[in-house]
């Protein structure tokens, strides 16, 4: 390779035609500009209640975590979900958890790990130590691991 084979390089301009500009961020674009709602609109809460009143509280838990409205960027419906789950968490004894969570496997529980700590925000009369005791369970199965995924993760609950 020559001198001159260099200053070729360096003054070609075909590496100029990729336009900076559209990254711009007055040329950023919401999802969800219109409004509307983006991603899943949550569990079906007359479902969940009825699987409640039918004493069916796991169904019920994995129903509201499969539906969980991870990717939704609209805060009402999210907020909806979280008091939803925390009812029904709330409604599993805590004899009951060990059975419940058999149930559930580790994506499902991670999700639930988001619920917990969202749950911890905006406490209830004797919710914290309740969802202390999801919470304990929760770690014992899947460790620290599922505390750093529902923290890392940008879809939040």
């Amino acid at each position: 390779m020559s001198k001159n084979d260099g200053k070729k390089n360096l003054s070609a301009s075909a590496f100029r035609k990729l336009d900076v500009d559209q990254y711009s961020d007055n040329n950023f674009k919401e999802e969800d500009a219109d409004g509307g709602l983006v991603g899943p609109t949550g569990p079906d809460e007359s479902e969940v209640l009825t699987l409640l009143t039918q004493a069916k509280n796991t169904e019920a838990l994995i129903l509201v975590l499969k539906s969980a409205p991870l990717g939704c960027k609209n805060q009402q419906v999210k907020d909806n979900a979280r008091n939803l789950t925390l009812k029904v968490l709330l409604s599993i004894k805590p004899n009951q958890i060990d059975d419940s969570l058999a149930q559930l496997d580790r994506d499902l529980m991670d999700v639930l790990m988001k619920y917990i700590y969202r749950g911890f925000e905006i406490p209830t009369e004797g919710s914290s130590s309740h969802l202390l005791a999801w919470h304990e369970k929760v770690y014992n199965i899947c460790g620290i691991a599922s505390i750093v995924r529902a923290f890392s993760d940008s879809k939040r609950a």
